[in-house]
């Protein structure tokens, strides 16, 4: 999809009111995070012009600043302070110190440049002013001075408690995107009741009770997510088409030891066609199987005993060809992911790909333990792929060799019932032995190379 043919090139966002004075909001339209960085630079530079001699640019860019950071008194996320220890909870912290200091360093930017005057003139945005309720972002004691003293006021305090909220509101709306400087954000058209960004805040309070309650889930992003770029949508999967674009896990297209587990990647695709090439319908991307411990399972067939991870060569180094083929309906759609092995080809459920992939664990470094699973069954990778269902087993340690073929390795994290499966990249003496000791820890466990 050509996406820069629908940013729009804003210059309206101050309008004069019946009254005489000036408003100012976000246009409906499609916007990346740093158009509305430069937009809302009306904003702070309404509040120099009318605080006069008293203004100070930097005091006020500097609490935007520390409100978008991660610790401190004056953060709006204290992310860092709580050092959450999920991979959820990591990764979200890690976007939030990265976004939020991009978002802070562009506003410094946009106003150094004095963007907002230079659009819109110093005579008009002297008159912008509106009531904006309090949003509860702390105040430095330079601005608090500043903004509360003789040249301040009730109007260029809300004006600057609004600049801090819409920047603020999407930092949060951006948290789940690994590519998030690219994620075009659609204001709606029916937005008049709300001003720019606020329209995120009812599914960003229930995102972020989440992230602070230390309960976040995939599904509660792909859910805050939807909230902000296809509200329209009702279903909840892995991922979902919207207008300009999908949503997938970030994991899509690397190596499932490298890639990010919970995080969200924008593409600029139409995956399911559904509507016409300006305006396709929004789909739910979802699982074959919603809940999968009641998904139909197999049991593996009988492999062969050894004391290492020896296989015979599988033909698996040079696989190249695979596919994700949409089945559905209007709202909800399941991808498949198909690949050729040796002039065979086998399907999994992309979406369960994703979930083994989020559930997958690593051998435990420095186990401090001396035992060692001696007996394991080694199954070719085809044979694990050809069964029905998810594939588990009674009992035993069970090894699958990809090759180092991360298609492969895709497509049986897919097949394998995700609940005790160990990724090795080396496969030696001394991983195996870690991986002992990895996982659940006890019952039947999976290890894939």
């Amino acid at each position: 999809m050509n996406i820069d043919s629908k940013i729009g090139d804003f210059t309206n966002t101050i309008t004069l009111q019946d009254n005489g004075t000036v408003d100012w909001d976000l246009p409906a339209g499609v916007y990346r995070a740093k158009d509305i960085v430069r937009e809302a630079d009306a904003l702070l530079e309404a509040i120099l012009v009318q605080l006069g001699k008293a203004a100070d640019a930097e005091a006020l860019l500097y609490n935007l600043k520390v409100n978008l950071a991660i610790s401190g008194k004056e953060s709006d996320l204290p992310l860092g302070q709580l050092a959450l220890k999920t991979k959820s909870g990591i990764e979200l912290t890690r976007q939030a110190k990265r976004i939020g200091e991009s978002i802070s360093r562009w506003a410094c930017e946009f106003n150094a440049k004095k963007w907002g005057s230079e659009t819109y003139g110093s005579s008009t945005i002297d008159h912008l002013q509106f009531r904006s309720q309090c949003d509860n972002h702390l105040w430095t004691y330079r601005v608090a001075n500043m903004l509360m003293g003789s040249a301040g006021g009730p109007v260029v305090m809300q004006l600057f408690n609004e600049y801090l909220h819409q920047l603020i509101l999407l930092r949060d709306a951006l948290l789940p995107f690994e590519n998030w400087e690219e994620v075009p954000i659609e204001i709606p058209v029916d937005n008049s009741h709300v001003k720019g960004m606020r329209f995120v805040e009812r599914g960003r309070e229930a995102f972020l009770s989440k992230l602070l309650g230390k309960k976040m889930s995939h599904k509660a992003i792909v859910q805050f997510s939807q909230s902000v770029l296809s509200p329209e949508l009702s279903t909840v999967g892995y991922g979902f088409q919207y207008r300009i674009g999908t949503i997938l896990p970030a994991s899509l297209g690397t190596e499932p030891l490298t890639g990010s587990r919970y995080l969200l990647r924008w593409h600029p695709v139409q995956t399911v066609m559904t509507g016409n090439d300006d305006k396709s319908a929004p789909v739910a991307l979802d699982y074959e199987h919603s809940e999968y411990y009641v998904a139909p399972r197999s049991q593996t067939a009988e492999g062969s005993q050894s004391d290492g991870l020896q296989l015979p060569d599988q033909g698996l180094k040079s696989i190249d060809q695979a596919r994700i083929i949409p089945s559905g309906d209007q709202e909800r759609v399941v991808l498949h992911y198909k690949l050729h092995i040796n002039a065979a080809e086998y399907t999994v459920d992309l979406g369960q790909a994703f979930r083994g992939h989020r559930f997958i664990y690593r051998p435990v470094e420095h186990a401090g333990s001396n035992s060692e699973r001696t007996e394991i069954s080694s199954h070719y990778a085809s044979d694990i792929l050809n069964l029905p269902g998810l594939v588990t087993d009674e009992s035993g340690t069970h090894f699958i060799s990809a090759d180092g073929n991360p298609l492969v390795q895709w497509a049986l994290l897919g097949r394998l019932y995700p609940e005790n499966v160990v990724l090795l990249a080396k496969g030696d003496k001394e991983e195996l032995k870690a991986a002992s000791v990895s996982g659940k820890g006890f019952g039947t466990q999976f290890l894939v190379l």
